[in-house]
């Protein structure tokens, strides 16, 4: 279906059994969780959604399970993550054929390109695919920067969408609306940052705290989008001790922790990651149950 770039993506997490493998059946069953509050669409196989830790083929697998799930409810979207403009081309061909909706291109992984690369890393692949594509900006993590004067540049790739913001600089919002108007659409995509990227002209939120959180995000989002300003800032108070948790490096077992605290799915993550435990899971849990026992009630 036609993706038009709007409202609240999940970044879904991917469940696993407890010896590791990719639990397809506990994933659509996280993602009916996540329908039935009404989100606007799904980003697979981003950060949260552990893509460095798939095998081609699982990824492709899930893929091919989600789309054919969705049936067209909303726009599925996936990550493509790989070390190579190759490979990621590769994967981003096998994901159309899957059926997704639209890609979500990170810089190429482990090496870290310079701005000419970066350029053009992401045009080879808008160029090999027809789906539309949404640039994966986060610095923070992936050490490499696409710049608003870069997305200048980019803009004649006329596939290059959307761009999910996540420098960790608001004042990006901004800057790129003065160089480009609307020529992108504008995700939110720091959980602790989306009121304020709001304030400034996003149209959309991927979110990695809505897999715990479905109905309170979506609340959230319809509360800035009519306009209720006082409502919406009460809950974005009570909503951002459990938001911070997406700007750790362990934001993964975090979410997945605060999902299994919320009956809506399985903390098991992939090593090299690991579940956590000590003084690190005591303070995590509570966070996640301070919130949980203070939940605000929600209007219908």
């Amino acid at each position: 279906m036609a993706c038009d770039w709007r409202g609240v993506y999940p970044a879904v997490t991917t469940q696993f059994t407890e010896d590791f493998r990719v639990d397809i059946g506990a994933t659509l069953k996280h993602i009916d969780a996540m329908l039935a509050a009404g989100i606007h669409g799904i980003v697979m196989l981003g950060t949260v959604g552990e893509n460095c830790s798939l095998e081609h083929h699982e990824k492709v697998e899930l893929l091919n399970a989600v789309c054919s799930h969705i049936d067209g409810k909303v726009p599925v979207i996936t990550g493509v993550a790989e070390y190579t403009t190759q490979l990621a081309c590769r994967f981003s061909a096998a994901a159309a054929t899957a059926g997704v909706d639209g890609l979500m291109v990170l810089p190429a992984m482990v090496y870290k390109s310079d701005p000419r690369e970066t350029i053009a890393h992401y045009r080879t692949i808008a160029r090999s695919v027809s789906l539309p594509i949404m640039c994966y900006n986060n610095p923070v993590s992936y050490s490499v920067d696409i710049t608003p004067e870069m997305f200048v540049e980019l803009a004649s790739e006329q596939n290059l969408v959307a761009i999910k913001e996540s420098s960790e600089n608001v004042r990006r919002i901004t800057d790129i609306r003065n160089l480009l108007g609307n020529r992108y659409r504008l995700f939110a995509g720091v959980d602790d940052l989306f009121l304020e990227c709001m304030v400034l002209g996003a149209e959309g939120w991927i979110s990695g705290l809505v897999n715990a959180f479905p109905n309170e995000n979506r609340a959230l989002w319809d509360l800035v989008v009519g306009g209720n300003w006082a409502e919406a800032l009460a809950l974005y108070r009570w909503y951002t001790p459990l938001l911070h948790l997406d700007t750790h490096v362990k934001l993964v077992q975090y979410i997945k922790l605060a999902m299994a605290e919320c009956g809506l799915g399985s903390e098991t993550v992939r090593p090299p990651r690991l579940p956590l435990i000590g003084a690190e899971r005591d303070e995590i849990l509570g966070i996640i149950r301070a919130a949980i026992s203070t939940r605000p009630a929600l209007k219908a």
